[in-house]
C-alpha cells in the first residue's frame, strides 16, 4: 500500500520516467553554452582581421581549445538532446522514428569528434 498522494508519485518521472534528466541536461548545456558563445563570436571578431599564423596561434592556446573543446562538445549533445524532442514528438511512424534517432545521434558523434580531432590537431601543431 502506497501512502503517497497521485501527484508525489508522478513528480519528476514523466511517462518515460527519463524526462527530468533531458530536462535538466538541456538546461544545462543552454547554460554552459550560453557564456561559450558569447566568447566565441567576441573572440572571432577580434581575430577576424589577424592572418592564418595568429589564428593557429590563437587556438594553440590551451586555455582557448579546452574552451573550444567544451563549446563543440556542449553544442553537439544539446543539438542531440534537442532534435531528439523534435523527432520523438512529431515522427509518428517507429520505423522512421528510430531510423531518424539513431541517424542524427550518429551525426552528433561523428561531429563531435571530428571537430574535436580537429581543434586538438590544430592546438597540438600536429
Amino acid at each position: 500500500m502506497d501512502l503517497r498522494t497521485p501527484l508525489a508519485r508522478v513528480l519528476g518521472s514523466g511517462s518515460a520516467k527519463e524526462g527530468g534528466h533531458h530536462w535538466r541536461a538541456q538546461r544545462v548545456t543552454a547554460i554552459v553554452l550560453t557564456p561559450l558563445t558569447i566568447w566565441l563570436v567576441v573572440s572571432l571578431i577580434v581575430i577576424s582581421s589577424a592572418n592564418y599564423e595568429a589564428a593557429v596561434r590563437w587556438l594553440s592556446s590551451p586555455i582557448v581549445a579546452t574552451l573550444m573543446l567544451v563549446f563543440v562538445g556542449a553544442l553537439c549533445y544539446h543539438a542531440h538532446l534537442g532534435m531528439q524532442v523534435v523527432i520523438e514528438d512529431y515522427v509518428h511512424t517507429p520505423w522512421l522514428k528510430i531510423t531518424l534517432l539513431l541517424a542524427f545521434q550518429f551525426a552528433m558523434l561523428l561531429l563531435a569528434l571530428v571537430s574535436m580531432l580537429a581543434i586538438l590537431r590544430v592546438a597540438l601543431g600536429a
